[in-house]
Protein backbone atom coordinates (compact mmCIF):
# COMPACT_ATOMS: atom_id res chain seq x y z
CA UNK A 1 0.00 0.00 0.00
CA UNK A 2 2.93 2.72 0.47
CA UNK A 3 3.82 1.91 -3.30
CA UNK A 4 -0.02 2.74 -4.25
CA UNK A 5 0.08 6.08 -2.41
CA UNK A 6 3.46 7.50 -3.23
CA UNK A 7 2.59 6.06 -7.01
CA UNK A 8 -1.15 8.23 -6.50
CA UNK A 9 0.33 11.29 -5.28
CA UNK A 10 3.85 11.54 -7.18
CA UNK A 11 1.23 11.22 -10.38
CA UNK A 12 -0.85 13.84 -8.88
CA UNK A 13 2.45 16.57 -7.23
CA UNK A 14 5.65 15.38 -8.02
CA UNK A 15 7.65 14.12 -10.29
CA UNK A 16 7.80 10.24 -10.00
CA UNK A 17 10.68 8.02 -10.55
CA UNK A 18 10.38 5.82 -13.81
CA UNK A 19 12.15 3.00 -11.89
CA UNK A 20 8.84 1.35 -10.52
CA UNK A 21 7.86 -2.23 -11.29
CA UNK A 22 4.31 -1.20 -10.88
CA UNK A 23 1.25 -2.39 -8.89
CA UNK A 24 -1.20 -4.49 -9.86
CA UNK A 25 -4.70 -3.37 -10.47
CA UNK A 26 -7.08 -5.72 -8.19
CA UNK A 27 -8.75 -8.87 -9.69
CA UNK A 28 -12.15 -8.03 -11.24
CA UNK A 29 -14.16 -9.83 -13.86
CA UNK A 30 -13.83 -9.42 -17.57
CA UNK A 31 -16.30 -9.37 -20.45
CA UNK A 32 -16.84 -11.82 -23.18
CA UNK A 33 -14.22 -11.74 -25.43
CA UNK A 34 -14.90 -9.68 -28.66
CA UNK A 35 -18.01 -7.95 -26.92
CA UNK A 36 -16.63 -4.42 -28.38
CA UNK A 37 -16.99 -2.48 -24.95
CA UNK A 38 -12.96 -1.88 -24.44
CA UNK A 39 -13.86 1.43 -23.60
CA UNK A 40 -17.01 1.02 -20.78
CA UNK A 41 -14.59 -1.65 -19.58
CA UNK A 42 -11.95 0.63 -18.84
CA UNK A 43 -14.27 3.18 -17.24
CA UNK A 44 -15.81 0.32 -14.79
CA UNK A 45 -12.61 -0.78 -13.62
CA UNK A 46 -11.06 2.15 -13.12
CA UNK A 47 -14.25 3.93 -11.08
CA UNK A 48 -14.49 0.53 -9.25
CA UNK A 49 -10.73 1.02 -7.82
CA UNK A 50 -10.04 5.40 -7.81
CA UNK A 51 -13.71 6.93 -7.47
CA UNK A 52 -14.48 9.08 -4.67
CA UNK A 53 -17.81 7.92 -4.34
CA UNK A 54 -17.61 4.38 -5.27
CA UNK A 55 -19.89 3.29 -2.55
CA UNK A 56 -22.38 5.59 -3.27
CA UNK A 57 -22.97 3.94 -6.92
CA UNK A 58 -24.49 0.43 -7.09
CA UNK A 59 -23.09 0.22 -9.83
CA UNK A 60 -19.30 0.01 -8.90
CA UNK A 61 -19.66 -2.16 -5.85
CA UNK A 62 -17.36 -4.51 -5.37
CA UNK A 63 -19.73 -7.76 -5.58
CA UNK A 64 -21.85 -6.13 -8.30
CA UNK A 65 -20.63 -8.86 -10.55
CA UNK A 66 -19.17 -12.12 -9.73
CA UNK A 67 -15.25 -13.10 -10.92
CA UNK A 68 -17.80 -16.26 -12.13
CA UNK A 69 -18.68 -17.21 -16.31
CA UNK A 70 -22.35 -16.11 -15.43
CA UNK A 71 -20.56 -13.21 -13.90
CA UNK A 72 -19.22 -12.48 -16.95
CA UNK A 73 -21.65 -12.69 -19.02
CA UNK A 74 -23.97 -10.39 -16.91
CA UNK A 75 -20.77 -7.86 -16.81
CA UNK A 76 -20.71 -7.64 -20.23
CA UNK A 77 -24.60 -6.69 -20.97
CA UNK A 78 -24.03 -3.86 -18.42
CA UNK A 79 -21.17 -3.04 -20.63
CA UNK A 80 -23.13 -2.88 -23.68
CA UNK A 81 -25.95 -1.02 -21.99
CA UNK A 82 -24.59 1.98 -23.29
CA UNK A 83 -23.56 2.14 -26.71
CA UNK A 84 -21.65 5.35 -26.11
CA UNK A 85 -19.22 5.10 -23.85
CA UNK A 86 -20.04 8.93 -22.72
CA UNK A 87 -23.55 7.84 -22.18
CA UNK A 88 -22.08 4.73 -20.15
CA UNK A 89 -20.09 7.24 -18.36
CA UNK A 90 -22.83 9.62 -17.11
CA UNK A 91 -25.63 7.44 -16.75
CA UNK A 92 -24.02 4.31 -15.11
CA UNK A 93 -21.20 5.58 -13.57
CA UNK A 94 -21.25 9.19 -12.30
CA UNK A 95 -22.62 10.05 -8.75
CA UNK A 96 -25.68 12.46 -8.71
CA UNK A 97 -23.76 14.90 -6.84
CA UNK A 98 -20.64 14.74 -9.04
CA UNK A 99 -20.59 18.04 -10.51
CA UNK A 100 -16.33 17.63 -12.72
CA UNK A 101 -15.71 14.42 -13.12
CA UNK A 102 -15.55 14.25 -17.20
CA UNK A 103 -14.37 12.17 -19.63
CA UNK A 104 -12.50 12.89 -23.14
CA UNK A 105 -12.35 10.68 -26.53
CA UNK A 106 -9.10 11.97 -27.01
CA UNK A 107 -6.19 11.78 -24.30
CA UNK A 108 -4.04 12.97 -26.26
CA UNK A 109 -5.71 16.74 -26.67
CA UNK A 110 -7.00 16.29 -23.07
CA UNK A 111 -3.53 15.84 -21.49
CA UNK A 112 -2.08 18.63 -23.21
CA UNK A 113 -4.81 20.42 -22.30
CA UNK A 114 -3.63 20.05 -18.92
CA UNK A 115 -0.54 20.91 -20.13
CA UNK A 116 -1.39 24.47 -21.10
CA UNK A 117 -1.28 23.36 -24.93
CA UNK A 118 -4.45 23.64 -26.54
CA UNK A 119 -6.26 24.58 -29.96
CA UNK A 120 -7.15 28.24 -29.55
CA UNK A 121 -6.93 32.06 -30.72
CA UNK A 122 -5.96 32.81 -27.69
CA UNK A 123 -9.33 34.97 -27.02
CA UNK A 124 -10.24 34.41 -22.90
CA UNK A 125 -13.67 35.64 -22.53
CA UNK A 126 -16.50 35.57 -20.39
CA UNK A 127 -20.52 34.71 -21.07
CA UNK A 128 -23.42 36.34 -20.21
CA UNK A 129 -27.04 35.84 -20.46
CA UNK A 130 -29.22 38.74 -21.31
CA UNK A 131 -31.84 39.58 -18.46
CA UNK A 132 -35.23 38.22 -19.35
CA UNK A 133 -34.17 36.98 -22.68
CA UNK A 134 -32.20 33.60 -24.00
CA UNK A 135 -29.63 35.81 -25.96
CA UNK A 136 -26.34 35.86 -24.41
CA UNK A 137 -23.20 38.21 -24.86
CA UNK A 138 -19.67 37.74 -24.16
CA UNK A 139 -16.82 40.00 -22.87
CA UNK A 140 -13.13 39.49 -23.02
CA UNK A 141 -10.99 38.82 -20.08
CA UNK A 142 -7.68 38.95 -21.53
CA UNK A 143 -5.52 37.84 -24.28
CA UNK A 144 -3.14 34.97 -24.23
CA UNK A 145 0.21 36.68 -24.96
CA UNK A 146 1.72 35.06 -29.08
CA UNK A 147 -1.97 34.16 -29.83
CA UNK A 148 -3.88 34.73 -32.91
CA UNK A 149 -5.96 37.31 -30.84
CA UNK A 150 -2.41 39.28 -29.50
CA UNK A 151 -2.35 40.23 -33.59
CA UNK A 152 -5.77 41.68 -33.85
CA UNK A 153 -7.67 44.58 -32.61
CA UNK A 154 -9.39 43.25 -30.08
CA UNK A 155 -8.54 43.71 -25.99
CA UNK A 156 -9.99 43.03 -22.33
CA UNK A 157 -13.36 44.33 -21.70
CA UNK A 158 -14.09 44.50 -25.52
CA UNK A 159 -18.05 42.97 -26.25
CA UNK A 160 -19.26 41.04 -28.55
CA UNK A 161 -23.15 39.43 -28.74
CA UNK A 162 -22.56 37.12 -32.44
CA UNK A 163 -20.51 34.86 -34.17
CA UNK A 164 -20.21 34.99 -38.21
CA UNK A 165 -23.54 37.13 -38.22
CA UNK A 166 -25.78 35.18 -35.72
CA UNK A 167 -27.12 36.39 -32.58
CA UNK A 168 -25.77 34.76 -29.95
CA UNK A 169 -28.43 32.39 -27.60
CA UNK A 170 -28.17 29.96 -24.69
CA UNK A 171 -28.72 27.30 -28.05
CA UNK A 172 -26.21 28.37 -30.52
CA UNK A 173 -23.54 29.69 -28.42
CA UNK A 174 -21.86 26.44 -27.92
CA UNK A 175 -21.42 25.05 -31.47
CA UNK A 176 -20.67 29.16 -32.93
CA UNK A 177 -18.19 29.79 -30.33
CA UNK A 178 -16.75 25.82 -29.20
CA UNK A 179 -17.84 23.96 -32.57
CA UNK A 180 -15.09 22.49 -34.57
CA UNK A 181 -14.57 26.00 -37.20
CA UNK A 182 -11.03 26.87 -36.93
CA UNK A 183 -12.05 30.38 -37.80
CA UNK A 184 -14.96 32.63 -36.85
CA UNK A 185 -16.09 35.98 -36.72
CA UNK A 186 -16.99 37.74 -33.76
CA UNK A 187 -19.89 40.56 -34.51
CA UNK A 188 -18.70 43.56 -31.89
CA UNK A 189 -20.87 45.37 -29.45
CA UNK A 190 -20.62 48.50 -26.71
CA UNK A 191 -22.38 49.74 -24.28
CA UNK A 192 -24.56 52.82 -25.37
CA UNK A 193 -26.37 54.76 -22.80
CA UNK A 194 -26.27 51.84 -20.39
CA UNK A 195 -27.02 48.84 -22.92
CA UNK A 196 -25.04 46.28 -25.01
CA UNK A 197 -25.44 47.39 -28.83
CA UNK A 198 -23.91 45.67 -32.22
CA UNK A 199 -22.21 48.69 -33.41
CA UNK A 200 -20.79 46.87 -36.74
CA UNK A 201 -17.28 46.10 -35.90
CA UNK A 202 -16.10 42.62 -36.70
CA UNK A 203 -12.87 40.74 -35.56
CA UNK A 204 -12.15 37.50 -36.82
CA UNK A 205 -9.87 34.96 -35.13
CA UNK A 206 -8.25 31.95 -36.31
CA UNK A 207 -7.66 28.87 -33.68
CA UNK A 208 -4.25 27.39 -34.00
CA UNK A 209 -2.81 23.80 -32.75
CA UNK A 210 -0.40 23.45 -30.05
CA UNK A 211 -1.45 27.19 -28.56
CA UNK A 212 0.67 27.16 -25.05
CA UNK A 213 -0.46 29.42 -22.49
CA UNK A 214 1.63 30.41 -20.10
CA UNK A 215 -0.33 30.98 -16.64
CA UNK A 216 2.20 32.95 -15.20
CA UNK A 217 0.24 36.13 -17.50
CA UNK A 218 1.63 39.11 -15.23
CA UNK A 219 3.52 40.15 -12.31
CA UNK A 220 4.09 43.92 -11.19
CA UNK A 221 5.10 45.60 -8.37
CA UNK A 222 3.52 48.67 -6.94
CA UNK A 223 4.93 51.08 -4.48
CA UNK A 224 2.00 53.22 -3.09
CA UNK A 225 2.07 55.01 0.14
CA UNK A 226 4.93 54.13 0.96
CA UNK A 227 4.19 50.57 0.67
CA UNK A 228 5.54 47.76 -1.65
CA UNK A 229 2.79 45.68 -3.27
CA UNK A 230 3.48 42.87 -5.57
CA UNK A 231 0.83 42.07 -8.28
CA UNK A 232 0.49 38.17 -10.11
CA UNK A 233 -2.07 37.70 -12.67
CA UNK A 234 -1.86 33.36 -12.24
CA UNK A 235 -4.47 31.92 -14.20
CA UNK A 236 -3.64 27.99 -14.40
CA UNK A 237 -1.96 25.65 -12.39
CA UNK A 238 0.73 24.33 -14.89
CA UNK A 239 3.19 22.75 -13.25
CA UNK A 240 5.50 23.11 -16.64
CA UNK A 241 5.43 26.58 -15.91
CA UNK A 242 5.98 26.17 -11.91
CA UNK A 243 9.88 27.63 -12.70
CA UNK A 244 8.63 30.62 -14.45
CA UNK A 245 6.34 31.50 -11.49
CA UNK A 246 9.69 30.93 -9.22
CA UNK A 247 11.08 33.59 -11.09
CA UNK A 248 8.05 36.00 -10.81
CA UNK A 249 8.91 35.50 -6.95
CA UNK A 250 12.41 36.31 -7.26
CA UNK A 251 11.38 39.09 -8.50
CA UNK A 252 8.90 40.05 -5.66
CA UNK A 253 11.02 39.05 -3.04
CA UNK A 254 14.38 41.22 -4.21
CA UNK A 255 12.02 43.85 -5.63
CA UNK A 256 11.27 44.23 -1.55
CA UNK A 257 7.42 43.48 -1.53
CA UNK A 258 6.27 43.60 1.83
CA UNK A 259 2.51 43.55 0.47
CA UNK A 260 0.74 41.27 -2.11
CA UNK A 261 -1.75 40.51 -4.07
CA UNK A 262 -3.14 37.15 -5.93
CA UNK A 263 -5.42 37.67 -8.95
CA UNK A 264 -6.85 33.82 -9.49
CA UNK A 265 -9.90 35.89 -11.09
CA UNK A 266 -9.75 33.21 -14.21
CA UNK A 267 -8.04 30.31 -12.78
CA UNK A 268 -10.01 27.04 -13.06
CA UNK A 269 -7.58 24.81 -10.98
CA UNK A 270 -5.08 22.36 -12.33
CA UNK A 271 -1.56 20.83 -10.40
CA UNK A 272 -1.89 20.32 -6.73
CA UNK A 273 1.88 20.14 -6.94
CA UNK A 274 1.99 23.77 -8.25
CA UNK A 275 -0.69 24.72 -6.04
CA UNK A 276 2.13 23.71 -2.71
CA UNK A 277 4.89 25.65 -4.74
CA UNK A 278 3.03 28.59 -4.93
CA UNK A 279 1.88 28.23 -1.47
CA UNK A 280 5.15 28.06 -0.10
CA UNK A 281 6.47 31.29 -2.35
CA UNK A 282 3.49 32.96 -0.12
CA UNK A 283 3.83 31.89 3.22
CA UNK A 284 7.03 29.49 3.78
CA UNK A 285 9.16 26.80 3.06
CA UNK A 286 9.06 25.11 6.73
CA UNK A 287 8.68 21.49 5.65
CA UNK A 288 7.07 20.24 8.27
CA UNK A 289 3.66 22.39 8.23
CA UNK A 290 0.87 20.80 6.62
CA UNK A 291 -0.63 22.11 3.65
CA UNK A 292 -3.10 19.42 2.76
CA UNK A 293 -4.24 15.98 4.01
CA UNK A 294 -5.88 13.98 1.26
CA UNK A 295 -8.72 11.63 2.16
CA UNK A 296 -10.29 8.68 -0.94
CA UNK A 297 -12.83 6.57 -1.23
CA UNK A 298 -13.88 4.65 2.21
CA UNK A 299 -12.36 1.46 0.12
CA UNK A 300 -9.14 2.86 -0.46
CA UNK A 301 -8.98 5.51 2.89
CA UNK A 302 -8.98 1.83 5.13
CA UNK A 303 -6.56 0.19 3.06
CA UNK A 304 -3.74 3.29 3.53
CA UNK A 305 -5.28 3.82 7.17
CA UNK A 306 -4.85 0.30 8.38
CA UNK A 307 -1.23 0.36 7.22
CA UNK A 308 -0.86 3.68 8.65
CA UNK A 309 0.06 5.40 5.46
CA UNK A 310 0.84 9.49 5.44
CA UNK A 311 -1.90 11.20 3.40
CA UNK A 312 -0.25 14.51 4.10
CA UNK A 313 1.49 17.29 1.75
CA UNK A 314 3.78 19.46 3.17
CA UNK A 315 4.75 22.94 2.39
CA UNK A 316 7.74 22.97 0.29
CA UNK A 317 10.95 24.39 0.03
CA UNK A 318 12.36 23.30 -3.43
CA UNK A 319 10.43 23.35 -6.87
CA UNK A 320 10.21 19.47 -8.14
CA UNK A 321 13.55 20.87 -10.69
CA UNK A 322 15.62 21.45 -7.39
CA UNK A 323 15.71 24.96 -7.75
CA UNK A 324 14.98 26.41 -4.30
CA UNK A 325 11.68 28.43 -3.31
CA UNK A 326 11.82 31.93 -3.54
CA UNK A 327 9.46 32.99 -0.75
CA UNK A 328 8.04 36.39 0.50
CA UNK A 329 7.29 34.82 4.24
CA UNK A 330 4.20 36.97 4.69
CA UNK A 331 1.56 36.88 7.43
CA UNK A 332 -1.31 38.33 5.13
CA UNK A 333 -1.93 37.86 1.30
CA UNK A 334 -5.01 39.27 -0.94
CA UNK A 335 -6.69 37.07 -3.55
CA UNK A 336 -8.81 38.26 -5.97
CA UNK A 337 -11.44 35.48 -6.87
CA UNK A 338 -14.54 35.23 -9.42
CA UNK A 339 -17.01 31.84 -9.94
CA UNK A 340 -14.30 30.68 -12.22
CA UNK A 341 -11.75 30.65 -9.13
CA UNK A 342 -11.80 26.49 -8.63
CA UNK A 343 -10.23 23.85 -7.97
CA UNK A 344 -6.33 24.44 -7.07
CA UNK A 345 -6.84 28.20 -6.71
CA UNK A 346 -9.48 27.62 -3.57
CA UNK A 347 -6.95 24.60 -2.84
CA UNK A 348 -4.36 27.70 -2.41
CA UNK A 349 -6.80 29.54 -0.36
CA UNK A 350 -8.05 26.82 1.86
CA UNK A 351 -4.52 25.45 2.63
CA UNK A 352 -3.21 28.75 3.64
CA UNK A 353 -5.98 30.09 5.93
CA UNK A 354 -4.38 28.12 9.37
CA UNK A 355 -1.11 30.12 8.93
CA UNK A 356 -1.67 33.49 7.70
CA UNK A 357 -4.38 36.23 6.85
CA UNK A 358 -6.20 35.54 3.92
CA UNK A 359 -7.91 38.90 2.80
CA UNK A 360 -10.37 37.28 0.04
CA UNK A 361 -11.99 40.12 -3.06
CA UNK A 362 -14.40 39.67 -5.36
CA UNK A 363 -16.66 36.89 -5.59
CA UNK A 364 -17.50 33.66 -4.33
CA UNK A 365 -15.72 30.51 -5.69
CA UNK A 366 -16.77 27.63 -7.62
CA UNK A 367 -16.55 25.18 -5.04
CA UNK A 368 -14.66 22.19 -6.06
CA UNK A 369 -12.89 20.48 -2.99
CA UNK A 370 -11.59 17.28 -4.56
CA UNK A 371 -9.11 16.39 -7.02
CA UNK A 372 -8.60 14.26 -9.66
CA UNK A 373 -6.32 12.23 -11.97
CA UNK A 374 -6.41 11.27 -15.36
CA UNK A 375 -6.70 7.58 -16.54
CA UNK A 376 -6.67 5.74 -19.56
CA UNK A 377 -6.53 2.25 -20.41
CA UNK A 378 -3.34 1.22 -18.92
CA UNK A 379 -3.83 -1.42 -16.69
CA UNK A 380 0.00 -1.70 -15.38
CA UNK A 381 0.55 1.70 -15.27
CA UNK A 382 3.42 2.47 -12.64
CA UNK A 383 1.40 5.47 -11.63
CA UNK A 384 -1.25 3.10 -10.22
CA UNK A 385 -3.47 1.00 -12.27
CA UNK A 386 -5.26 3.04 -15.61
CA UNK A 387 -3.59 6.32 -13.81
CA UNK A 388 -1.72 8.19 -17.34
CA UNK A 389 1.70 8.45 -17.42
CA UNK A 390 3.12 9.93 -20.39
CA UNK A 391 5.95 7.71 -20.99
CA UNK A 392 3.79 4.35 -21.75
CA UNK A 393 2.33 6.11 -24.41
CA UNK A 394 2.95 2.72 -26.08
CA UNK A 395 0.99 0.89 -23.25
CA UNK A 396 -2.02 2.20 -23.38
CA UNK A 397 -4.67 -0.42 -25.35
CA UNK A 398 -4.59 0.01 -28.76
CA UNK A 399 -7.97 1.43 -30.22
CA UNK A 400 -9.02 3.24 -27.19
CA UNK A 401 -7.67 6.34 -27.29
CA UNK A 402 -10.84 7.70 -24.59
CA UNK A 403 -9.62 9.20 -20.95
CA UNK A 404 -11.33 9.80 -18.12
CA UNK A 405 -10.54 12.55 -15.38
CA UNK A 406 -12.62 10.95 -12.61
CA UNK A 407 -12.76 12.84 -8.52
CA UNK A 408 -10.90 10.28 -6.70
CA UNK A 409 -10.05 12.48 -3.02
CA UNK A 410 -11.17 15.04 -1.26
CA UNK A 411 -8.77 17.83 0.15
CA UNK A 412 -8.66 19.33 4.25
CA UNK A 413 -6.37 21.82 5.01
CA UNK A 414 -4.26 21.90 8.30
CA UNK A 415 -6.94 22.35 10.70
CA UNK A 416 -9.48 19.80 8.81
CA UNK A 417 -11.57 22.02 6.98
CA UNK A 418 -12.90 21.16 3.45
CA UNK A 419 -16.65 21.98 3.66
CA UNK A 420 -16.99 24.35 0.54
CA UNK A 421 -19.18 23.12 -1.74
CA UNK A 422 -20.49 25.92 -2.18
CA UNK A 423 -17.41 27.54 -2.48
CA UNK A 424 -15.39 30.33 -0.50
CA UNK A 425 -17.03 33.79 -0.20
CA UNK A 426 -14.59 36.48 -0.09
CA UNK A 427 -14.33 38.94 2.80
CA UNK A 428 -15.36 41.84 0.19
CA UNK A 429 -17.67 41.23 -2.72
CA UNK A 430 -17.33 42.84 -6.21
CA UNK A 431 -18.48 42.12 -9.17
CA UNK A 432 -16.80 42.70 -12.24
CA UNK A 433 -17.30 46.37 -13.82
CA UNK A 434 -18.02 44.93 -16.78
CA UNK A 435 -18.90 48.76 -18.42
CA UNK A 436 -15.86 49.36 -16.87
CA UNK A 437 -13.45 45.91 -16.70
CA UNK A 438 -10.38 47.81 -16.70
CA UNK A 439 -6.60 46.96 -17.56
CA UNK A 440 -5.30 44.11 -15.80
CA UNK A 441 -2.12 45.87 -13.97
CA UNK A 442 -3.45 48.90 -13.55
CA UNK A 443 -3.76 49.97 -9.96
CA UNK A 444 -7.33 51.78 -10.82
CA UNK A 445 -8.65 48.28 -12.38
CA UNK A 446 -11.76 48.03 -9.68
CA UNK A 447 -10.79 44.46 -7.55
CA UNK A 448 -6.84 45.16 -7.67
CA UNK A 449 -7.85 49.00 -6.60
CA UNK A 450 -9.81 47.22 -3.72
CA UNK A 451 -6.90 45.48 -2.93
CA UNK A 452 -4.79 48.42 -2.52
CA UNK A 453 -7.25 50.12 -0.39
CA UNK A 454 -7.39 47.46 1.63
CA UNK A 455 -3.61 47.64 2.21
CA UNK A 456 -2.89 51.44 2.30
CA UNK A 457 -6.43 52.75 3.80
CA UNK A 458 -7.63 54.74 0.75
CA UNK A 459 -10.93 54.07 0.07
CA UNK A 460 -11.46 54.56 -4.35
CA UNK A 461 -15.51 53.59 -3.82
CA UNK A 462 -15.44 51.51 -7.15
CA UNK A 463 -18.67 50.13 -8.17
CA UNK A 464 -19.58 46.95 -10.51
CA UNK A 465 -22.05 47.29 -12.69
CA UNK A 466 -24.16 43.92 -13.71
CA UNK A 467 -26.32 43.14 -16.98
CA UNK A 468 -27.30 39.89 -16.62
CA UNK A 469 -26.75 36.49 -15.73
CA UNK A 470 -23.32 34.85 -15.72
CA UNK A 471 -23.69 31.44 -17.54
CA UNK A 472 -19.79 30.92 -16.85
CA UNK A 473 -16.39 32.34 -17.13
CA UNK A 474 -15.54 29.97 -20.17
CA UNK A 475 -12.63 30.39 -22.40
CA UNK A 476 -12.23 29.43 -26.10
CA UNK A 477 -9.26 27.14 -24.57
CA UNK A 478 -11.10 26.09 -21.64
CA UNK A 479 -14.37 24.75 -22.34
CA UNK A 480 -17.49 23.33 -20.79
CA UNK A 481 -20.02 21.09 -20.25
CA UNK A 482 -23.96 22.20 -19.57
CA UNK A 483 -25.39 20.07 -16.91
CA UNK A 484 -28.83 20.16 -15.14
CA UNK A 485 -30.38 22.92 -14.04
CA UNK A 486 -28.76 25.13 -16.69
CA UNK A 487 -25.33 25.26 -14.59
CA UNK A 488 -22.03 25.14 -16.67
CA UNK A 489 -18.65 23.73 -15.67
CA UNK A 490 -15.19 24.10 -17.08
CA UNK A 491 -14.53 20.94 -19.72
CA UNK A 492 -11.69 20.85 -22.49
CA UNK A 493 -11.58 20.48 -26.12
CA UNK A 494 -12.67 16.84 -27.34
CA UNK A 495 -15.35 16.52 -24.51
CA UNK A 496 -18.44 15.16 -25.73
Amino acid sequence: MKKILYLLLCSLVFACSKGDDGIKAPGTVDPLPNAGVDVQDFMWKAMNFWYFWQADVPNLADDKFPNTEEGSKTYTEFLQSEADPADFFNNKLRYSEDRFSFFSDNYVELTNQLAGISRSNGLEFGLVKFQGSDDVFGYVQYIVAGSDASTKNIARGDLFTGVNGQTLTVNNFSELLFGDAATYTLNMAEFVNGEIAPNNEEVSLTKEEGLAENPVFLDKIFEISGQKIGYLVYNGFTNEYDEQLNEAFSRFKSGGVTNFVLDLRYNPGGSVRSSVFLSSMIYGTNTNDVFLKARYNAKYQALLEDDNQETRRFFADKTSAGTAINTLNLTKVYILTTSASASASELVINGLEPYLDVVQIGETTRGKNEFSVTMVDDRESNFGPYVYNPERKNQIKNGNSWAIQPLIGRNENADGFSDYTEGLAPDFELEEDLENLGVLGDQNEPLLAKAIEQITGDATGKRSFNVGTPIHMMTSSKMFKPLKDNMYVTRLPGIK
